[in-house]
């Protein structure tokens, strides 16, 4: 039996990342990742939630409300079967909503990062502003944190979240070319590097999407008996 994980996201970078960290990680275990896109669903509902765990729940629950119920075993066998997936597979969806919290900000952009300024604003001009509000301000003073809620619901429709954080500052000037959203301004002490100077394998050893979905996929197996 495999642990089929539906990842709901229209984001491919995140898509990536979790394929990387399971090939790290999870080498050879029963675990195969698909993204909406390739089992045919669309779902971006409004992230309404207080906090990281609620968005992420939401948006897991949202995509698992489009496959076919788990109580109707003929039509969630059948569906599968077109996806190339065992009947017996034990299909779970998960989720993340991750983001930058920044202390001398009150926790800003938090749960808002992605629409923060506007959803349609460029990553580059949402740092400026940032590194704008911090100018001046000393490192002592610029801690911030990436935080990843990685939510699950499980086949029989029950779900969970867990979390995952990466500790760092807010660098003077974006710094790197690797990964994506706000990775050039969060600076890491430990290896005097920003969050994009790291290799992938780096990244996702020690990154809060990496904390948490390794967390992620010890419980599923946990609770699963996988």
């Amino acid at each position: 039996m495999l642990l089929q994980l539906i990842l709901a996201t229209g984001n491919e970078n995140k898509v990536r990342e979790v394929n990387e960290i399971l090939a790290d990680d999870f080498a050879g275990a029963p675990i195969r990742v698909r993204s909406m896109k390739s089992v045919g669903i669309s779902s971006d509902p409004e992230e309404n939630g207080t906090d990281f765990e609620e968005n992420a729940l939401i948006k897991a629950r949202a995509a698992a409300a489009l496959l076919p119920p788990a109580a109707d075993e003929t039509a969630r066998a059948e569906w599968m079967r077109a996806q190339g997936m065992d009947p017996a597979d034990a299909l779970v969806v998960i989720s993340d909503d991750s983001g930058l919290v920044i202390d001398a900000l009150g926790g800003a952009p938090g749960i808002q990062s992605a629409r923060y300024l506007g959803r349609d604003v460029g990553y580059d001009v949402k740092m400026a502003h940032i590194l704008e509000e911090l100018r001046g301000l000393p490192q002592e003073q610029r801690s911030a944190r990436f935080v990843a809620a990685i939510a699950a619901v499980l086949p029989d429709g029950s779900g969970l979240a867990v979390r995952g954080t990466m500790e760092g500052r807010i660098s003077k000037e974006p710094r790197g070319e690797g990964g994506f959203g706000y990775d050039p301004i969060l600076f890491l002490p430990e290896y005097g590097l920003t969050s994009a100077e790291l290799s992938p394998e780096e990244k996702n050893a020690i990154s809060h999407r990496g904390k948490g979905m390794r967390l992620m996929l010890k419980t599923l197996r946990e609770r699963l008996a996988l």
